[in-house]
C-alpha cells in the first residue's frame, strides 16, 4: 500500500503519495484558502480533515478518496450560551467505536457514530480547575489525546498551558499528572500552568509516555504520575514542540528550538535529534537538511512517522518545507514544493 501523508497549512491541504518513499505525487490544494489544523481517521475508515476560521469557526470534513469531501453537519460545539468559543479542532484519536476530538478553547468531545455527531466530555470540560486555565501563545488548546490500546478507558490529554490530565474510567473523572515537570505559568491556586507541547506513548506500554514541554523534555514510566527530565545530548535547550516515536524501531525524535522568546532552530541550524534508547541519550541527525542558516520553526502537529521498516519520518516547517527520511532520520530529503506555513503533518495510510 502506498504511503499517504497529509500536509495541513494555513491556506489549505495537500496529500503526498508514494509507493517507494523516494518519489512522490502531490495532490492539492484541497480546501484552498482555509486553515487546515489537523487530520484523523474515522472508525469507519474515512479520512477526516479539520478547518478553522476566525469568522466561521471550526469544521470537520470527511472523504473516502481524498478528492470528494463532505462537511460534518453536527460537529463539536459548545452551547450558544457558554462562556467559551470553539474556534479550532486540534486533534483526533480513535478508541474502538469512540472517536475523540480535542479543541480550542480547550475541551474534549466524543463521537460514537463514526464522527457524525459529538458530545462534550463534561467531566474534563468542566473540571474543578477550569477557572484557572490559561492559554499559551498558541491559545488555550487541548492538542493531544492518547488512548491505551489495551484499555480504552485509560485516556491522557495535553492542554496548553495547563498540563496533562488522565482518566482511568473512560472520561468520567480526570486528574492532573504533572509531577516533576517544571511549571511554566505559576500563580493559580490549582496545580496547573504546565505548558505541555506534545505527548506520545509506547504502543505496548501506555504507562511509558514522552513529553516535550515548554520547560524541557520528559519521560514517565507510571502513566504520568511522575516525570523525569531526559535531555542528555540535546543542544542546551529543552524547548521545542513535537515529539514522535517510530513504532518500527522504537526511535524517538524531537526538534529543539531556541527558547520561547525566539522559537527558531538553535544557532540557525535546523536539526532533528533522535534517541534509540528510550530517551536516555539524544544524537543529532541532520544529513541532507539545509546547510545554510535556517530560522523556521516546526509546530507541535507538524511531525509524524509511518511505522514502516527502516523508519519513515516526516516534518513540515513554518517556512513551508516538507522534509522526509526513509532511514530513521539518518538522512533527509525535501519534497520539491514550497507550501504555506505548515500546521500539521499526518501519515494517513501505509
Amino acid at each position: 500500500m502506498a504511503v499517504v501523508v497529509g500536509i495541513g497549512t494555513v491556506k489549505g491541504a495537500w496529500f503526498a503519495t508514494s509507493d517507494d518513499r523516494r518519489t512522490w505525487q502531490l495532490s492539492g490544494p484541497h480546501h484552498r484558502g482555509w486553515e487546515v489544523t489537523t487530520f484523523g481517521l474515522a472508525p469507519g475508515g474515512d479520512v477526516l480533515l479539520a478547518t478553522g476560521s476566525t469568522w466561521y469557526g471550526a469544521a470537520i470534513h470527511r472523504s473516502s478518496d481524498l478528492e470528494r469531501w463532505e462537511q460534518v453537519v453536527a460537529g463539536p460545539a459548545y452551547p450558544a450560551d457558554a462562556d467559551r468559543k470553539l474556534n479550532k479542532i486540534w486533534s483526533f484519536a480513535a478508541a474502538g467505536d469512540r472517536l475523540y476530538a480535542g479543541v480550542a478553547e480547550a475541551g474534549l468531545f466524543v463521537s460514537t457514530d463514526d464522527a457524525e455527531t459529538w458530545e462534550p466530555v463534561v467531566a474534563l470540560n468542566e473540571h474543578e480547575t477550569r477557572s484557572g486555565w490559561q492559554p499559551g501563545l498558541g491559545g488555550l488548546a487541548l492538542h493531544r489525546i492518547l488512548v491505551d490500546p489495551a484499555d480504552p478507558d485509560r485516556i491522557w490529554v495535553a492542554i496548553s498551558a495547563v498540563g496533562v490530565f488522565a482518566s482511568e474510567d473512560g472520561g468520567s473523572s480526570w486528574e492532573l499528572r504533572n509531577g516533576g515537570v517544571q511549571i511554566a505559568a505559576p500563580g493559580d491556586e490549582h496545580d496547573i500552568g504546565y505548558c505541555v507541547h506534545c505527548i506520545v506513548a509506547h504502543p505496548d506500554d501506555s504507562n511509558r509516555i514522552w513529553r516535550q514541554d515548554h520547560r524541557g523534555v520528559y519521560r514517565t514510566k507510571d502513566g504520568g504520575v511522575t516525570w523525569d527530565r531526559i535531555e542528555e545530548g540535546l543542544p542546551g535547550t529543552g524547548f521545542g514542540f513535537p515529539v514522535v516515536r517510530d513504532p518500527a524501531t522504537g526511535t524517538l525524535f524531537v526538534i529543539p528550538l531556541e527558547s520561547d522568546e525566539y522559537r527558531m532552530p538553535v544557532g540557525g541550524a535546523l536539526a532533528v535529534y533522535a534517541s534509540a534508547n528510550d530517551g536516555d541519550h539524544w544524537t543529532r541527525r541532520s544529513e541532507g537538511l539545509r546547510d545554510e542558516p535556517s530560522f523556521v520553526g516546526v509546530l507541535r502537529g507538524a511531525m509524524d512517522v509511518d511505522g514502516l521498516p527502516n523508519g519513515g519520518v516526516y516534518f513540515g516547517t513554518t517556512g513551508g518545507e516538507l522534509w522526509w527520511s526513509a532511514d530513521t532520520g539518518e538522512s533527509w530529503q525535501r519534497l520539491p514544493a514550497t507550501f504555506p506555513r505548515i500546521t500539521s503533518v499526518k501519515v494517513l495510510a501505509t
